[in-house]
């Protein structure tokens, strides 16, 4: 009989590999990176853009040029587009990402050739109708209205704007009146700079057979439009960039938003980091996840389970393309606030101070092998892990270097990762409430 008192047995998840897609050159050049799982139905064909807020010249160009191109082309509107989508049971995304463009059509395989011309018409025919623009811009202020009443956003928004300054594309913050600055030629003018073949990357997966990729080919492939943008660098890459130690010098690193009315304190520490191809990416990932990054941290273990001064607190890593940020974030009673930052400086303290526990980092390894591999479960999470590699120009090799990182780092080099990155006098300490 089962023993339901014992803990099933821990085994170590082996064989992380991610497969290689298949690559196709179209006719005009655009690459498309295949995934072929035959025995799915579904399809995801997504397309990539570098047209994030990098490359803006005016500031919600990237937002605004991405999210209107689903409301009208010459030849349907934005209505009709999303009921024919919806005919065919399938769906559009366009998520939001500071450093690129996507737009991910779901459906089935057998409806591809219904889907893929439309799909494919509102990337190549936006017309960015005036009607449908200023509905985006009364719902995108109402919906800014709306957020701006949130401890936990306004606390956000001023601990990304300190990390990288007010100006940076990763750190300026969207007010109500950029939304009505914006207009129909800046949105054209965004896209004819950055909408062009040499600067797309298609990604296609579940069972694409050939009819699929003929498919593609037809529709992304045509030879008739220019493989040549106007720029091919980021706008940002000209400005001066200050280091993450001269963004702190002689500044306030404690700050303070009231926010009458509201029953929590809001609380985000955070300091700037780096991208993915810093060779300390991969092991302050595992510190990250460590301090706070899943239910049985160190962080939910102190100020959740045994202070009781939250329901929940996580820390995260956020990489981007040119950048990055660490930070920590919860909500509290406004009591409990002081003692909270304390607290959270304290688990840092111990990081610092004392190497982890041979079995804690164990757990941590098992959890975080274990979402490498749910990541890699069937064709729509594999895609994803392979366009990550791909459109963020990562060598293919990076996966396999993470898996190597969490597998054998030790108490040792943890502990000199938080030497080096949870140093008090790093960090930007913002509460709001």
């Amino acid at each position: 009989m089962l023993n339901r008192q014992l803990a099933p047995p821990v085994f170590q998840i082996n064989n992380l590999l991610l497969p290689h897609p298949k690559v196709v050159k179209l006719d005009n050049g655009i690459p498309l990176y295949v995934l072929d799982f035959p025995d799915y139905e579904v399809l995801k064909v997504e397309a990539v853009f570098h047209a994030g807020r990098p490359q803006e010249e005016k500031r919600l160009a990237a937002r605004a040029t991405s999210r209107m191109m689903r409301e009208g082309t010459s030849q349907r509107s934005g209505a009709e587009i999303a009921e024919h989508f919806d005919f065919y049971g399938a769906s559009l995304s366009v998520p939001t990402n500071l450093d690129m463009a996507n737009f991910m059509l779901f459906s089935l395989t057998k409806y591809a050739a219904d889907v893929i011309p439309v799909f494919a018409e509102l990337l190549h025919d936006p017309i960015f109708p005036e009607v449908e623009l200023e509905t985006f811009r009364r719902n995108s202020i109402q919906e800014l209205s709306v957020e701006l009443e949130k401890v936990e956003t306004l606390a956000y928004r001023k601990v990304t704007e300190l990390i990288f300054g007010e100006n940076h594309p990763y750190g300026y913050n969207s007010v109500a009146e950029d939304y009505l600055a914006i207009q129909a030629a800046d949105l054209q003018y965004f896209y004819d700079q950055w909408y062009a073949p040499a600067n797309c990357q298609l990604f296609a997966s579940g069972r694409v057979d050939e009819d699929t990729i003929k498919l593609l080919n037809q529709y992304f492939g045509g030879k008739g439009v220019s493989l040549v943008r106007q720029s091919s660098q980021s706008n940002w890459k000209t400005f001066n960039e200050p280091s993450h130690a001269e963004t702190m010098v002689g500044k306030q690193r404690n700050i303070h938003l009231p926010h009458p009315g509201s029953l929590q304190t809001a609380i985000k520490i955070g300091r700037r980091t780096f991208g993915k191809r810093h060779p300390d990416f991969n092991g302050l990932f595992v510190l990250s996840s460590m301090l706070g990054g899943y239910f049985g941290s160190r962080l939910m273990e102190q100020v959740r389970e045994k202070k009781g001064y939250t329901y929940n607190i996580y820390s995260t890593l956020d990489a981007y393309l040119n950048d990055g940020c660490f930070y920590i974030a919860t909500e509290v009673d406004p009591v409990n606030a002081a003692a909270t930052v304390k607290a959270i400086f304290a688990e840092m303290k111990k990081l610092r101070d004392k190497p982890v526990p041979p079995e804690e980092l164990e757990m941590v390894r098992n959890y975080l092998l274990g979402m490498l591999l749910n990541g890699l479960d069937g064709p729509i999470n594999t895609s994803d892990m392979v366009r990550s590699i791909i459109a963020e120009d990562l060598p293919w090799e990076s996966f396999a270097t993470m898996v190597e990182a969490i597998r054998t780092i030790t108490p040792e080099e943890i502990q000199v990762l938080a030497q080096r990155y949870l140093q008090v006098a790093d960090f930007w300490t913002v509460t709001v409430g």
